[in-house]
Order: C-alpha cells, then structure tokens, then sequence
C-alpha cells in the first residue's frame, strides 16, 4: 500500500550527494536523540533515517527539527521507522510503502530528471528489522518478501539478527547459523543484490566483555543502485546502543574519461616538415642479438613518434558532448536555473511562472537543435556514412559484458578472453645471433609508398593512437625514413616484442542463446601501424613470389590483387553454366573452415630464397599478440 505525502516537483541537481543513516534504538530515548545530534558530524545532513526499535509513547515517534518521521500503521508499537528531511521533502516527490509485516517500511524517492543523472525516476529505501520467532530457527520476514526484483534503484538496510561470513568473515559460525544466514544472502545474490558492509568491521559492540564484536547491520542494492553507492562506513560515536550508526552515502558516479590523445586532424605538418629535415635513426648494429636489434628499434621508433606527438595537441574526448550544442542554448539554460533558482527562494507565482516559461522555450529550443542537426547530416549523407545514419536512427544495441565462470572481475575476464582467443604456444628457440640474409633485397620507398596507398585514413591505430593519414604525410616528407627504420628488421627476419602488442576490443555475437561463453564474443584486434605497413610489405613480397612459383592456384580470388569476390562469383557462374550446357546437373558445396585466419599456411621452401624465408617467419611471429582486451564503447 503507497500513501503520497508531498507532491513537489524539482531538480534533483540540488543534493551533490544522497546520504543515508541506519542504526537501532534499541528502544531508548537517549539513544534516539544521541544519533540525531551527532549527524552535526557528518560532511552533509542525512537526506533518510532509517531507524529499527524506535522509541515510542503510545505508539506515537519522537520528533526532531527539519526531519518527518514515519513509520507503519497501528495497532502495536512501531518496530521500524524512516525519518525523511524536510530538504528532500519539499524538493521531490516521496511516497511511504507499507508491507505485511511491521517489521518492514519503504520509502519512495521520485526524482523527476533521474536519480544523479540516470534514466531511473524511482528510488526505494526499505528498513528492515529481523526479530526471532518460534521456532528459534525462523525470522520475523521470510528472504522473499526483503529481496524482490525491480528495475529501479533499491536499498535494503537494517538489523537483519544474521551472521554471515561475507560480513564477518573472522566469526565462528555454527552450522544453524551459517544454514539460517546463508537463506537471506543466497535470496539477495540470486536478484542479484549486492552485500554494502565492509567485511570485518565491526557494527556491534556488546556491553559485556566476554562477547566478541560481531556484525548484525547489513546493507544491499540492486544493480541499479550499485553504481551510485559512494561509501558504506561508520563514522559516527557511540550513541549510547550496542550498535554503532552505518552511513550509506550516494553520490553520481565517477566516469572514467579516456587519457588525452593526440588530435592529429590539428597535426602541425610545417613544423614536423623542419623537424624531420634533420632527423636521422641511429644506426643499427652491426651483428645484432635479438634483444640488441629490439631495443635499437624501440629506441629509433620512440624517437620519432615523440617528435610527431609534440608537435599536435592533445584531445579528451567527453562522454556529454554533443554536436547540436550551441552558445544560444548556453544562454536559455543559464536562464532556466537562474528562474529555478530565485523560485526555490520565493516560491511565488509569478517566479513559478517564469520557470515554466523558460524552461518550455529551452526544451523547445533543444527540440529545434536536435532536428537542424539530424535533418543537415542526412543532406550531406554519402555512402560511407550511410551505416552511421542507421545506427543513429535506432540507436546502440545493448552493450553485453562478458560473464564468464570463474571471472568475478575485469582483470579475470580479460586473462579468460585472452586464453580462449590467443592461447599460449611454446616460444621459437632463442637466437643468439641474427645474420642477415645474403640475398635480401633492401626495402625501398617504392614498396613503403605502394603499402600506405592501401591504408585507409580511417582505420583505427593500435597502442601507438598513430593513424595512417600522419605516416603517409612523414613519408612524403621524408621518403627515406621509414625503410631506413624497417630494412634491419626485414634483413635480419625478426619481429621485434614491441609490434606484436595491441588493443583488443572485445564485441558481442547477435543473437546468442547465453553469454557466459568467450565463443559469444569476438574480438578486434588493433595493432600499431608501423606493424600493419611492414606486414603490407611482407605479404606483398611473398605474394609475388608465389606468383611467380605457380605456387598459387588459379582459382584463387581472395587476398590476391585485381582479384575479388565478383571474380569468384563469375567463375561459378561459368562452370555452372558450361556443365549445364551439357546437360549435366550441378551441385555446389560451400565450406567454411574454421579459425582459417589463425592458420599461417607455409610456402614450400625450397621455392623461396633465404631472405623470402626470413620474411615470412618475420610476418607469422606477428601472429603471437600481447593484446589488452577491453570491451567495446
């Protein structure tokens, strides 16, 4: 049963946080109005106070300045109680929630713009007050009643009468109590609710010295709530009970913006020009170990992309911003808080007036920007674009996290993903030394130049953040640089540790039955650049030679040049067409190999040189990422 009792209506911007006390009375006075003078303690005011085993006279609550109590309706002795400042009270819309038990009371917060900013209109607060019942084993309220499935925020608090070793882990349990808990926390896991209470600290305190402290307070929330739950501590005094006072605190939660990245679309290039004119790499060793030539080509590599950092700024992406924005919508929502404002002071209806007013001429006004800005980007569509529209039409699909047994955080979820996709495989013997090849051909700016022709500018770089519209304007600048920084690598047929690291960002399959499997995802792997353009050169090289070998069956269409699937399609076109005109009939079977992509299918060796050999094995130890798995934005 819900009784409304206040009918405000506000923005909710005006608590920067949400704090919530509970403790228990224990039934005593003095306990009451020793708890209610300490919140002078705390950094805000308690917006929520949720009390068990108030005391009473007559069934009537004791009243303190700028707080409402409540608690369930008569007949007997109110067993728990919920006091709702009168701030709150007169900014949102509250509403009091009574259940079959008396030992159990919720509170309704209606916050018209969401709770802190999200799309959640509604936030409950229940008090709860587990008292024992004969038999000895049962409780006052059964688990379903306290855990319940809801969309909306929910916080569950208050003396539960439970010990549990999630929140005393240091306890000794006997097997009735950990049987009798054990229903309670497994009822709130299964919704799921999360346990608040930091585990080992202590919230009783007995009077007696021979009793152990223990933990008889518990707090829950939903998902929905967890991610605006700041704090769970106990930082009041002693009130004068065996119970210390918990302090839940709510407050927005913190987005973590991505680090600064270069905005390489400001990229100075006159300056980079000057600079480079007098940039050299530093010569490579002259019979190099593995770990030599790396480190020269970590060196050489830092070098140059220090120099074409410092010269572009630096961006931050944020979460808010949107294109439609504009200064004049600056200017109408400065003037609706400032309205809203001057009413909160003087609720009149003239200033009531004038924030309605306001605000319908700046929602209207968003309305406009919104579809200006919607109605332009369709004009100047073009078809690369075309998805974009589509994808801004129906919005984003519900970004799935991967849930995955055993991985109870980020950390373990990743090291999941990673053996399930890049499994370990014994290393290659170390070489002691590197020897270039004899016959090797030296990389030239002919073949750096043809592989970025190939590179689209919108291709997303790796841990590098280089795109390759900024290497095709340094080679163009300076042709000579990059071969001068890939030849030792090619010479030498070795993949140094640093362009085998990437970023992987791991995506959701459609329309999977279960996503507790890595098979339901798939992840994009982005490397560095500079390792894209040295494998470009390598596959073009053995390509070629390939070609040239008759290694290569005529048929094939795919990863070949002035080949492609409308070839493949016409060739089976033709065959069909030719069997038919000999009145056969023809049937067609369509394979699809499994984990091709992760097969390096070896040219026989004895038709490729020493040199084409080494650079093969160079472009399959590619092949052997240290990605960092990451979920999709």
């Amino acid at each position: 049963m819900e009784n409304f009792f206040t009918c405000y209506t506000d923005s909710s911007a005006v608590f920067p946080s949400f704090p919530i006390v509970q403790h228990n009375c224990l039934g005593c006075w003095d306990v009451f109005r020793s708890l209610f003078h300490s919140f002078t303690m705390l950094p805000h005011p308690p917006l929520l106070v949720a009390i068990q085993d108030p005391p009473s006279r007559h069934s009537v609550l004791p009243t303190f300045p700028g707080l409402m109590s409540l608690a369930p309706p008569p007949p007997g002795r109110p067993r728990v109680a919920i006091y709702v400042s009168c701030t709150l009270n007169q900014h949102l819309s509250c509403s009091i929630v009574f259940h079959d038990s008396s030992e159990m009371l919720s509170v309704d917060v209606f916050p018209p713009e969401g709770l802190f900013g999200s799309p959640h209109r509604c936030f409950r607060v229940t008090s709860v007050y587990l008292l024992h019942r004969n038999p000895p084993p049962y409780r006052s309220i059964l688990p379903g009643w306290i855990f319940s499935f809801l969309s909306y925020p929910h916080l569950v608090l208050g003396d539960f009468n439970l010990h549990h070793p999630l929140a005393d882990p240091g306890r000794s349990l006997s097997e009735r109590e950990f049987i009798i808990s054990t229903r309670y926390i497994d009822a709130a896991f299964d919704i799921p609710y999360h346990l608040l209470n930091t585990p080992g600290v202590y919230a009783r305190f007995p009077f007696d010295t021979i009793s152990r402290p223990s933990v008889l307070d518990l707090a829950f929330a939903n998902t929905a709530l967890s991610p605006l739950v700041s704090s769970w501590d106990t930082p009041l005094p002693s009130t004068g009970s065996d119970r210390v006072p918990s302090v839940i605190t709510l407050k927005p939660p913190v987005i973590m913006l991505p680090p600064p990245t270069p905005h390489w679309a400001l990229f100075d290039l006159e300056a980079v020009g000057k600079a480079l004119d007098t940039f050299t790499t530093l010569p490579c060793p002259a019979r190099p170990t593995p770990n030599s030539l790396s480190r020269w080509f970590d060196i050489s590599s830092t070098r140059l992309t220090s120099l074409l950092t410092s010269h572009t700024p630096s961006k931050r992406p944020c979460p808010r911003s949107k294109p439609w924005w504009s200064p004049r919508l600056s200017s109408l929502r400065r003037e609706y808080h400032r309205f809203a404002r001057i009413s909160r002071l003087d609720p009149s209806p003239l200033n009531w007036s004038n924030v309605k007013s306001s605000r319908r001429i700046y929602f209207k006004a968003i309305a406009s920007a919104k579809r200006t800005q919607w109605s332009d980007f369709l004009l100047s569509a073009t078809p690369r674009s075309l998805w974009t529209a589509k994808r801004f039409a129906f919005g984003r699909p519900l970004q799935r996290f991967p849930d995955l047994p055993g991985a109870s955080d980020p950390a373990e979820v990743a090291e999941t993903l990673l053996d399930h996709f890049f499994p370990s495989k014994p290393p290659p013997p170390m070489l002691l030394r590197l020897m270039q090849y004899e016959d090797y051909t030296p990389l030239t700016s002919e073949e750096i130049s043809r592989a970025l022709s190939k590179s689209s500018n919108t291709s997303a770089p790796g841990p590098d953040h280089i795109p390759y519209s900024v290497w095709k304007s340094v080679h163009r600048i300076k042709p000579s640089l990059l071969p001068s920084l890939l030849d030792p690598l090619l010479a030498h047929g070795f993949h140094p540790p640093s362009l085998k690291k990437a970023l992987g960002i791991v995506l959701d399959k459609v329309g999977k039955p279960s996503y507790d499997l890595p098979s339901s995802f798939r992840v994009l792997v982005l490397l560095r650049t500079l390792c894209k353009i040295l494998e470009r050169v390598v596959a073009s090289r053995l390509s070629a030679q390939a070609t040239i070998c008759s290694l290569i069956h005529p048929l094939q269409c795919g990863s070949l040049p002035g080949r492609s699937t409308a070839d493949a399609a016409l060739v089976l076109q033709h065959n069909v067409e030719s069997f038919h005109h000999l009145r056969y009939k023809v049937s067609t079977l369509f394979l699809d190999v499994k984990g091709a992509f992760s097969i390096t299918w070896c040219l026989p060796r004895s038709s490729l040189s020493s040199a084409e050999r080494g650079s093969a094995r160079t472009l399959s130890s590619g092949s052997a990422l240290s990605s960092g798995i990451a979920p999709a934005a």
